[in-house]
């Protein structure tokens, strides 16, 4: 066993311990430790400020730290570029790709950890692509400018790229930046499939209710985790109204949960009751 690499913990995708980040001089992190189940879909949430990013950074390898940081019993600075690259991707957000690529040519670098030098695409990277165009509703995208794109339609397709990678982990800071309602509800879909898959998923979301339909949340403040929880669990949604200083609350709501600020909750029984609107017929696709 060499110095940069262990046994794998049983179940474990990350394992990091008492974790350090200073950015610029200020502590961003400090102390964490935490272990992250593998073939699950773990989301990180809390208030601005609170390190959830540079957490994720950390644990893809891309900031300096202090403390240990293992991927699958790894150390993950004691990769190469290429093994991190194949192991794990990373999303970060607001990512802005060159705007004369094409939906297709971005979405293929997302291959690059996989091929030779200067080689060509194979027929699994291509197959792999069309997977991911698939996937992510971005097909008809194809050859499409990436500068001709929405917003959402640019968050579709990096986040295509990031699936073509088949990498057994990814990390995703704010995936679902300009993404729909129905393509938010893909996005939780795509997810799932993966974790069913085996892959595991960590995820910074700013969307609390999304975050709920995770396995497993962790609740930062401060630079610190604060909590860790099953998040269909009543005392993980204790301890996450407790992180945003009991200014959000959660509610049951059809075998699922959503997250409401305390400004605007009001009792069932002082609500109104809506008039029965009609039932209009499905919008035609485009």
């Amino acid at each position: 066993m060499t110095p940069s690499s262990r046994e794998p913990a049983q179940a474990l995708a990350f394992e990091v311990k008492n974790l350090q980040v200073a950015l610029a001089g200020v502590d961003v992190l400090r102390g964490v430790n935490l272990s992250i189940r593998a073939a699950c879909w773990t989301s990180i949430v809390g208030p601005n400020g609170a390190g959830k990013s540079t957490l994720l950074q950390a644990l893809a390898g891309l900031l300096p730290v202090q403390g240990q940081v293992y991927c699958r019993g790894h150390n993950v600075f004691a990769l190469d570029a290429r093994q991190r690259a194949q192991q794990i991707v990373w999303l970060g957000q607001g990512e802005i790709p060159a705007d004369d690529l094409t939906v297709w040519d971005l979405v293929m670098l997302g291959r690059l950890p996989h091929q030779p030098w200067l080689s060509a695409a194979s027929a699994s990277d291509v197959a792999a692509v069309e997977k991911a165009l698939q996937q992510t509703h971005t097909w008809d995208l194809r050859d499409r400018v990436v500068g001709q794109l929405s917003g959402g339609e640019r968050q579709r397709t990096l986040l295509a790229r990031a699936l073509a990678v088949d990498a057994s982990v990814l990390l995703l800071d704010e995936p679902l930046i300009n993404l729909d309602p129905p393509h938010q509800s893909d996005w939780i879909g795509i997810v799932q499939a993966l974790v069913k898959s085996g892959k595991t998923v960590v995820s910074v979301l700013h969307e609390i209710s999304i975050a709920l339909h995770a396995d497993e949340l962790v609740l930062m403040a401060q630079g610190q985790v604060q909590f860790q929880g099953l998040a269909h669990q009543a005392t993980t949604h204790r301890a996450l109204e407790s992180v945003f200083n009991q200014r959000i609350a959660v509610y049951p709501v059809a075998e699922h949960f959503v997250v409401l600020p305390v400004t605007s909750i009001s009792p069932l029984s002082t609500l109104p009751t809506l008039p029965t609107l009609p039932t209009l017929p499905p919008f035609p696709a485009q």
